[in-house]
């Protein structure tokens, strides 16, 4: 039979007990015996000197056994001890003994006992022994009695030893049986609201296996028993399951809002800010220390405050754009929709609509630049058409002049169809590029020859300075577009006597650097970061003079840009401009 954690500590219990009492009482047997024989040995040796004294003053023979038998026997019943008589050579002469035939276990009647010839020696002597005659265990004292001045016997003293040591066993038995008995009623008790507690704790371990974290219960005593150490080693394995499975979840959900480009805002059940993706962070230009605060405290906008408590109060989903100012301008439209479990949690989504709304703009204003720009030309034409009906029937010499209107803006018109389209198709990913080495210095000059008559009529310089060597990976007809318009907007806004120089260089291992400058009146600083804009004129009215479109250097930077260059420009009044194009070497 296997015993439970509990029998096993009563039964050790139980030992401990009972080698206590053993010890217990060999100790105590052992000191009280010792006492005991100690105070019989000093009793004996009193009672013996004075029956000694007794003794000699007696007037009796050797000889006279029965008189020293009687005069033994009536000292012992007022000593209340054995008393005997020894003649010297150790002959017994009387003894108060009923039955004097029975001896003592370790001595005849002729022969001398040690007790007698140790008091013949040395005055007194001493032994302990089991007396037969008397039956018990008995201590014997002699001491000779001297008569004439000569030693004329032996007188002994028998006392038995108590039997009090008996009582010590009896007394140690008793309170050892007494405490087991205490013990043993005290561990039922113990054990029972001990197994009550183990079943309830078993009971409560199930159910946290099951999933129901909820229940608690309290536990009396703690025991390591086997029922208890399977459930816990189960809900052990089931915890790390579970672990393992919240801390793969968790890890996804950290890289999916570490990868997200909106920004993600949790508020805990507190009101305080519990979690910030880096999205959010980047956006609004956040630190560390936003945990624990408050929403306001982190984006200061009284819209989202707005939108929070709202959301909080009707519990439902609210949506509101915020525009906010400051190093990082942005126009963020967020989503706030409460969680379930606690009132004040809520989740709130941002996503950046800066670029969106700022598209939505342009896309606006380049409708009303198209509308404006095709506005004019064909008001022209059509004016221009119908002034010539009247011209030729009244005024033949002005048709010429009415004819040079309508080609000229029909010109206009056909440019800007097709830089709409160039762009529309850029725009569209349709305008498609076959990238290949090029000699830069060869498509300098094709570029340069085509504007050279247009440049001689300006009394404009075209110089071509580009290594012969230098090459450029780059689509052929994109590349002979982005140098015609740069050659087109230098020679047109250039001036009368301005020199073009158009140079390539190596622009570090992986670039190539081709730069258009001329000498021309130069462009103001606050022109040059929209100079790239579709429909962007630094003077309007000019650019409208020379025929321009307004779309040309957009669709260089979008021709650069689609073949993995860039373009800039530097610029300033009195001091010419330079546009300068970047290309993958």
């Amino acid at each position: 039979m296997r015993l439970g954690a509990g029998g096993r500590s009563f039964f050790a219990s139980a030992a401990l007990i009972v080698l206590f009492a053993v010890a217990t009482d060999v100790l105590v047997a052992r000191s009280i015996e010792d006492a005991d024989r100690a105070r019989v040995r000093a009793e004996a040796t009193r009672l013996v000197d004075l029956i000694a004294e007794r003794a000699a003053q007696e007037p009796l023979h050797g000889s006279d056994r029965i008189g020293w038998r009687a005069f033994a026997s009536l000292l012992a019943k007022r000593a209340r001890a054995r008393v005997t008589f020894f003649a010297p050579d150790g002959r017994r002469w009387g003894d108060s003994a009923e039955n004097p035939s029975v001896q003592d276990s370790s001595a005849s009647n002729t022969e001398e006992p040690a007790e007698v010839a140790q008091a013949l020696a040395a005055g007194h002597g001493s032994q302990e022994r089991f007396s037969l005659a008397d039956g018990r265990r008995m201590v014997f004292v002699a001491a000779p009695f001297v008569e004439g001045g000569q030693v004329a016997g032996v007188a002994r003293v028998g006392v038995p030893l108590t039997g009090s040591v008996a009582g010590v066993h009896r007394v140690v038995a008793l309170v050892a049986l007494a405490t087991l008995l205490c013990a043993f009623g005290f561990w039922s008790l113990v054990d029972r609201r001990r197994r009550a507690s183990l079943d309830a704790l078993s009971l409560a371990v199930q159910r946290m296996k099951s999933g129901d974290f909820a229940t608690r219960v309290r536990v009396d005593a703690s025991v390591p028993v086997e029922s208890l150490s399977r459930s816990l080693e189960e809900m052990r394995r089931s915890v790390l399951g579970t672990l393992a499975r919240v801390e793969n979840e968790r890890t996804v959900l950290g890289r999916v809002l570490d990868g997200m480009a909106e920004g993600v805002l949790l508020v805990d059940g507190e009101g305080k800010v519990a979690l910030v993706n880096p999205a959010l962070r980047e956006m609004l230009l956040l630190g560390a220390d936003v945990l624990g605060r408050t929403p306001l405290e982190v984006i200061r906008h009284p819209e989202l405050h707005r939108l929070l408590e709202k959301s909080q109060a009707n519990r439902s989903v609210e949506s509101g754009e915020v525009e906010l100012s400051g190093l990082k301008p942005r126009r963020l439209l967020i989503r706030v929709l409460p969680l379930s479990g606690e009132p004040a949690a809520q989740l709130a989504v941002f996503v950046d609509v800066t670029d969106r709304r700022r598209l939505e703009n342009l896309r606006r204003d380049f409708v009303a630049n198209v509308s404006h720009e095709l506005r004019t030309p064909v008001t022209a034409v059509k004016s221009a058409a119908e002034t010539l009906h009247d011209a030729i029937a009244k005024d033949p010499a002005a048709v010429p002049m009415f004819l040079d209107i309508i080609e000229r803006n029909a010109e206009r018109l056909r440019r800007l169809v097709e830089d709409l389209l160039d762009l529309s198709r850029i725009d569209a990913r349709e305008y498609r590029l076959n990238p290949e080495r090029l000699n830069v210095a060869q498509a300098v000059e094709q570029a340069l020859a085509l504007f050279r008559e247009r440049a001689a009529s300006r009394a404009i310089e075209l110089r071509g300075e580009t290594p012969k060597d230098l090459e450029v990976l780059a689509d052929r007809r994109a590349l002979e577009q982005i140098l015609a318009n740069l050659l087109e907007n230098a020679i047109k806004y250039g001036g009368e006597g301005a020199v073009v120089r158009v140079t390539g260089a190596p622009d570090g291992e992986k670039k190539v650097r081709i730069e258009v400058h001329d000498t021309g009146p130069g462009i103001d600083a606050k022109h040059l970061p929209r100079l790239f804009e579709r429909f962007y004129r630094v003077d309007k009215g000019r650019s409208r003079e020379e025929g321009g479109t307004g779309l040309g250097l957009s669709i260089v930077k979008n021709l650069a840009e689609a073949m993995d260059g860039s373009v800039a420009v530097e610029s300033s009044p009195g001091q010419g401009s330079t546009f300068i194009v970047s290309l993958p070497a």
